[in-house]
């Protein structure tokens, strides 16, 4: 069965805000910190994105053609899913989507042969995982 592997980059006062990453992440870059997020990126099989951090991702990454960072090529052709209930499409390629029974259709995913399912960001997904909260 596969493993659901969640990163998530948060301050220790509690900041989890891609809008404001320019001040509390960035900054902070190391060429280590680069490598373990390459890592994970290139041993997941599925890379499951919320909507937002979706919506932040894809037109940056959909847009680089030369293996930009290492990384450019593998999530530009990974399968992704992304939980939204709002009527969007997802354009990236080899994108899905997910809108409703969430945590079965994750468990459907998860019984699937192949590696890992990384989730990086996305902190409203997290939890809707573990059943304690309804997806909005």
């Amino acid at each position: 069965m596969r493993k659901v592997v969640a990163s998530a980059w948060i301050t220790l006062d509690g900041i989890f805000d891609a809008a404001s990453m320019s001040e509390w992440f960035l900054p902070y870059h190391t060429d280590a910190r680069g490598k373990i997020i390459t890592e994970w990126i290139m041993a997941c099989d599925i890379y499951l994105l919320g909507r937002v951090t979706y919506q932040m991702l894809a037109p940056h990454w959909s847009a680089l053609k030369n293996n930009e960072m290492g990384i450019a090529d593998k999530l530009n052709s990974v399968q992704k899913v992304v939980v939204s209930s709002t009527p969007e499409r997802a354009e990236w390629n080899n994108s899905i989507l997910i809108r409703k029974n969430v945590p079965e259709e994750i468990t459907k995913l998860k019984e699937q042969p192949g590696g890992d399912i990384l989730i990086a960001g996305s902190a409203a997904l997290v939890p809707i995982l573990d059943g304690s909260r309804s997806h909005r």
